[in-house]
């Protein structure tokens, strides 16, 4: 069953398929065009206490984003569970998956889908081409910013949204700890057989969760619950990293097929006709 509505807000962390890449048009029976990075149910401090803001938890995420921050390149794989929410009221699971494959600081192919839908994303620091391979359209962005963290912000504004958008901003000015209410150890955890200690925050309007691996202190997993909706819809992703993937030029360029057929983009705020097209 496909969700008459999807509802789930896709915050500060979050990240969603746009439909709007390639045009107006939707794909793959209407399919739900949000898959970001997503939640479980959001950790509690103990009792009612007033918010936990732990030196330590926020010390661990600083770390994180330097250890992010300092990755040239790197290959990535995500699980993904998305939630969205019918007209009724009722949630409904959908699970996807995202890939990126980056070289820092302006080149990046990434994709991300689900059973219904998919779309590619390919950055080479002059333009971004984004593509639907099941509907065969394509689109190019030209000209933009000419660093990935620049282009991320930036073409949020034209309803384009990256799957895992914030591994970008962890670390940078873009994602500010003095946003964080609450933050705590909630404890160890083992995924996969690796060791990594699980936190939860709080910022306005979203309860996030990340584990972060003890080796590297990268993100093993992330967790998004948004406040903003009754229903609590959340994102969560098991992501599974390669710090030496193949990144020669030839990896970030798009080669569209001989029945590929380029449109328009069309930003998702585009009200009429005299506005960017």
């Amino acid at each position: 069953m496909v969700p008459t509505r999807a509802r789930c807000t896709l915050l500060a962390l979050a990240a969603s398929i746009a439909v709007a890449a390639c045009g107006q048009r939707q794909d793959d029976a209407a399919a739900p065009a949000a898959d970001a990075i997503s939640p479980v149910a959001p950790a509690a401090a103990p009792g009612d206490a007033a918010p936990v803001r732990d030196a330590e938890a926020i010390a661990a995420l600083e770390k994180m984003g330097a250890a992010l921050r300092g990755l040239d390149r790197f290959g990535l794989k995500a699980e993904t569970s998305t939630d969205y929410v019918t007209d009724s009221g009722q949630k409904v699971s959908v699970d996807g998956h995202a890939s990126w494959r980056v070289r820092a600081p302006d080149r990046f192919v990434a994709s991300v889908g689900n059973d219904r839908q998919q779309r590619e994303f390919y950055y080479d620091g002059q333009s971004l081409t984004l593509w639907s391979p099941k509907l065969k359209y394509y689109a190019v962005i030209d000209p933009v910013p000419p660093t990935i963290g620049e282009l991320v912000t930036q073409v949020a504004a034209k309803g384009i949204e990256f799957p895992l958008p914030d591994l970008f901003l962890w670390g940078t000015p873009q994602a500010p700890l003095e946003q964080v209410t609450s933050a705590f150890l909630v404890g160890p955890a083992l995924l996969d057989g690796e060791q990594t200690d699980h936190y939860a925050y709080r910022q306005p309007g979203v309860d996030w969760q990340v584990w972060i691996s003890r080796k590297d202190s990268l993100p093993a997993k992330v967790a998004i619950t948004s406040q903003a909706d009754p229903a609590l819809p959340s994102y969560t992703a098991r992501l599974h990293w390669d710090k030496a993937p193949a990144t020669g030029d030839a990896a970030f360029a798009f080669k569209p097929p001989a029945d590929a057929r380029r449109i328009d983009f069309v930003p998702a705020n585009a009200g009429s006709a005299g506005e960017e097209r």
